[in-house]
């Protein structure tokens, strides 16, 4: 080890930092190495952003220094870091949808020859870096044509082509499908490999576990701790980060549900030829669906909301005092008007309207169910009541765009509670929402079916479903193959019922899931 790499690469002395009385930032102490995947992970607010944009020069602390390679840095500027081998991958995508891939990576770095850019030079040059680092993407394509997975690949390159030794990845996943994540891991490993320092942003376990060796924990603008992520579990990491553990992050289970109807699925079928699913939804229940990424949850809840349009079967929908009423295929309004609604995966794209205040947001739901001749209805009371009931301390006349995810997913959650609807379809309940926040919903979930609602609960993650859900069933190819007690279930259960017709024994005894046949 050369004398360069017995000292970090960066070092972050005592530095905090203030907007206005509040402290985002109390004398974080923190240090980097080379060779590193180093984790900056906490709850929404605990700091974790604004240090790291301390090192990428977008803010200048109010107090301590910051040191590269054991000498003393002013970042002033982000192109300053930038010249200091600093390299940032923010989430706000900074991509020019009218230049060309090639365009964009070579931004601000053109190769020219007599003053004027050289085209040929520029393609050739991404090219070589798209190589580099493995991103399938042609130089001549639009941008604007790009996904937004495709978009995060090709910021990541843009870093990778600025030749830097430190690089600042700010949740670089959260557009990313499995595959993409799986080529962001082999360009982390391939600059954990040329001694490179990663700060890795995330509040996603699985990828700190993945990707990370080591961790650093930041609560309410203090620094926890630093350890290796050898020595850690994600029951202690959490516990770092939100002062309790995994399994308290669910709320208990209901004892003993009446068995009274709010849905009721007969032979439903949501392709032409595809098989049909039956199932009953009790009010008091949470009920998940599990299985491999397009095995058909999907369809299935974007049909039950009326998004989709049917290809046989019937849903039913019960009222509070038992009564059935059919709800029409294809059709999102009559779901609503009969007490169904849909929350989104994708909240910012599908579930609300970012410009718009919370307060505008929340009071979409009771307008669905306002005929056009009646006057449409406002309540401060109820929608201050129910920002106490979620926790939401933002004023109500506040963009919801400027929330954090917890608490973007509270208010779509709140635009349904004012409108009293019976049913909730719950696509990734959690997704992109810091182990605190997502406490907090798992709650606000459980005390919508406590006063008599139920949920079907579409999750990737295993863990949530169990954790969360009273009854978890399994799809594969579009029929449900398993309807599976959640407090008997493990990881291994489900998996095996997702990927073949029987389970794998499990390694420790446990009560038999009910089969149910496709139809």
């Amino acid at each position: 080890m050369t004398i360069k790499e017995r000292q970090p690469l960066v070092e972050l002395r005592s530095v905090s930092k203030s907007f206005g009385q509040n402290a985002a930032l109390k004398a974080v102490s923190l240090m980097g190495w080379p060779g590193s995947i180093h984790a900056v992970t906490g709850e929404n607010g605990a700091g974790k952003s604004t240090l790291m944009k301390l090192l990428a020069g977008v803010h200048q602390p109010d107090s301590g220094e910051i040191l590269l390679q054991g000498r003393r840095a002013a970042l002033g500027t982000p192109a300053k870091a930038r010249r200091a081998g600093v390299s940032t991958v923010f989430q706000e995508l900074t991509i020019l949808p009218n230049l060309t891939v090639a365009e964009n990576l070579c931004l601000g770095r053109e190769l020219t020859r007599g003053g004027l850019v050289n085209p040929r030079a520029v393609r050739h040059a991404a090219q070589q870096v798209l190589e580099r680092t493995g991103i399938a993407l042609h130089p001549d394509r639009l941008c604007s044509t790009l996904t937004v997975g495709e978009q995060q690949l090709l910021e990541i390159a843009k870093g990778l082509h600025s030749e830097a030794q430190v690089f600042i990845f700010d949740e670089p996943t959260a557009p990313l499908n499995r595959t993409e994540v799986d080529q962001l891991e082999n360009l982390l490993r391939a600059l954990k490999s040329q001694r490179k320092l990663v700060f890795y942003i995330s509040h996603r376990l699985e990828e700190i576990f993945r990707f990370c060796d080591t961790v650093s924990v930041l609560k309410d603008g203090a620094h926890v701790a630093t350890q290796p992520i050898e020595g850690l579990t994600p029951d202690t990491l959490v516990a770092l980060m939100v002062g309790r553990e995994l399994s308290a992050l669910f709320p208990p289970r209901p004892q003993g549900l009446a068995d009274v109807p709010a849905l009721q699925v007969e032979h439903l079928a949501v392709t032409p030829h595809g098989p049909a699913v039956s199932f009953t939804l009790r009010r008091g229940e949470i009920v998940g669906i599990a299985g491999l990424e397009g095995q058909g949850q999907r369809e299935i809840m974007r049909t039950l909301a009326g998004e989709l349009g049917r290809h046989g079967g019937e849903v039913q929908a019960f009222t509070g005092d038992g009564v059935a009423r059919t709800l029409p295929p294809g059709s999102v309004a009559a779901a609503v008007q009969q007490g169904v609604a849909l929350l989104p995966e994708d909240r910012k794209g599908e579930g609300l309207y970012l410009d718009l205040s919370i307060e505008d947001n929340i009071w979409l739901g009771p307008l669905r169910q306002t005929p056009l001749h009646r006057r449409a209805p406002r309540d401060p009371a109820l929608v201050q009541q129910l920002a106490e009931r979620m926790g939401l301390r933002t004023p109500p006349t506040a963009p919801v765009g400027s929330l954090s995810g917890g608490n973007q997913q509270k208010a779509m959650l709140g635009r349904w509670l004012a409108a009293q609807m019976q049913v909730l379809l719950v696509e990734q309940p959690t997704r992109g929402v810091d182990v605190g926040a997502k406490a907090e919903i798992y709650t606000l979930l459980r005390q919508f079916t406590a006063e008599g609602g139920a949920i079907l609960a579409v999750s990737g993650d295993l863990p949530e479903l169990i954790g969360l859900c009273d009854r978890i069933l399994v799809v594969r190819g579009g029929a449900i193959v398993a309807d599976v007690p959640a407090q008997h279930a493990s990881e291994e259960q489900l998996l095996g019922f997702a990927l073949r017709s029987e389970a794998p024994t499990p390694s420790t005894p446990a009560r038999p899931p009910t089969e149910v046949t496709p139809c």
